[in-house]
């Protein structure tokens, strides 16, 4: 009788360890997709993702760079001081959308053009992502709007 309740815990911890694995890869394999890691101009340039990665760009519109095509393609640069990205983006652009102001674009980086899928424009006159402002300061170029 002793034997087979130590069996059993043992099945049942087995069972339990072996579903706990399963979960965890399938949870795993369901958020990788779903990860976008942030990046900057200057590291774009210095290390180039595979045109397969979806990744974040963040820092400014460069100035003079804004170009309207025809229909919804819009293509600008975005910079972080130390580099440009040439970006194109097919849809409407947010309306905070601005040159010199900062924004956040997800998508891929082909043949040296970051091809986006979404813009974000910051949400007010005092706000930037913290990865940007990071990305700033690393070039020396960032300047605090509260002179802190």
């Amino acid at each position: 009788m002793q034997s087979l309740k130590k069996r059993r815990r043992i099945q049942v911890l087995v069972v339990t360890s072996v579903a706990l694995v399963l979960s965890t890869v399938l949870i795993g394999t369901a958020m990788r997709d779903g990860i976008n890691f942030f990046r900057a101009p200057s590291q774009i340039v210095k290390e180039p993702p595979s045109p397969t990665e979806t990744f974040r760009i963040g820092g400014l519109v460069e100035e003079g760079s804004l170009i309207r095509g025809q229909g919804k393609v819009v293509r600008f640069s975005v910079t972080d001081g130390g580099a440009s990205i040439p970006v194109a983006y097919t849809g409407v652009l947010p309306d905070l959308f601005a040159v010199n102001q900062g924004m956040v674009g997800t998508g891929r980086y082909v043949n040296g053009v970051f091809e986006a899928t979404e813009i974000l424009a910051k949400h007010d006159e005092t706000y930037m992502p913290a990865e940007v402002i990071d990305a700033l300061k690393e070039q020396g170029v960032y300047q605090d709007p509260d002179g802190r």
